[in-house]
């Protein structure tokens, strides 16, 4: 369901070879749902927030477009934050 899933943890989004360092790894864009407390759509990006598009799954390309267009009516600004790497 769009607006409801957390992409960064689906593996079939990210095409491994596509990114050129691990530390593009270590930040996600996350938009924030202004409706939903703890729903986001988070997307690998590097540490100035530049996702690499062409790097993500056709459906992860489709919620990022998604999420973009929301910005104010269904998610809050994007902010790029370290993700928790276990």
């Amino acid at each position: 369901m769009r607006g409801t899933t957390d992409l960064l943890h689906d593996t079939s989004i990210m095409k491994p070879s596509s990114f050129s360092d691990l530390d593009t790894l270590a930040y996600e864009l996350r938009f924030q749902s202004l409706f939903h407390e703890g729903r986001a759509l988070a997307f690998p990006c590097s540490a100035d927030g530049s996702v690499q598009v062409d790097a993500l799954s056709p459906r992860a390309r489709e919620n990022y477009h998604y999420a973009r267009t929301g910005v104010g009516r269904e998610f809050a600004t994007p902010a790029v934050q370290r993700r928790d790497l276990h």
